[in-house]
């Protein structure tokens, strides 16, 4: 089950640690969905035969997928890779991450600029919006293998901050003011 909390970003320490405020502040998933993230937790075992992932895809028009694993072993260009993840960022499509093993984190800026980490780890599928700055990061265990979903031919372009004249942004910034 995917945990949330207020991050302390100001550490220069290692970006793989948990960085809770003093006292750690938790959050829960109303104020995820407040910022317009979405979540299930899909069996990543059986999630063919249990139908729910596959509830979703209908629902949500994801009609591709790919696979990748992020570890030192498996991604090329690794050091530059996780790197890259890690870069404040926006994207015109929403991203869609089923974690199938291993963990991470997805940090986002929420309304009031701070930085909100939510621990990902197998089972968990989480939707990003379009528009909401975000980042990705592994873990202490560095390594996690997701299913990557999009609606139509996969947009793998990042925009990174500042984007705020993309339209995405405009939309998710309204979207926020109905939430």
């Amino acid at each position: 089950m995917v945990k949330v909390w207020l991050m302390d970003n100001d550490k220069e320490d290692d970006q793989r640690l948990e960085h809770h405020l003093e006292p750690v502040q938790m959050l829960d998933l109303d104020y995820l969905d407040s910022h317009g993230i979405k979540y299930w937790q899909v069996d990543a075992d059986n999630y063919k035969q249990e139908g729910l992932l596959d509830k979703i895809r209908k629902e949500r028009g994801y009609s591709y997928e790919d696979f990748i694993t992020v570890s030192p072993e498996k991604l090329p260009n690794y050091e530059e890779k996780i790197k890259s993840f890690f870069e404040e960022h926006l994207h015109t499509d929403e991203e869609i991450r089923f974690v199938l093993d291993g963990s991470g984190y997805f940090d986002f800026r929420d309304r009031d600029e701070r930085w909100v980490r939510i621990a990902v780890e197998k089972n968990d599928l989480i939707v990003l919006p379009a528009g909401i700055y975000h980042r990705f990061t592994l873990d202490t265990k560095n390594y996690i293998q997701v299913m990557r979903l999009f609606v139509g031919e996969p947009v793998w372009k990042a925009h990174f901050r500042p984007a705020d004249d993309l339209p995405c942004r405009d939309t998710y910034l309204q979207s926020l003011t109905t939430m």
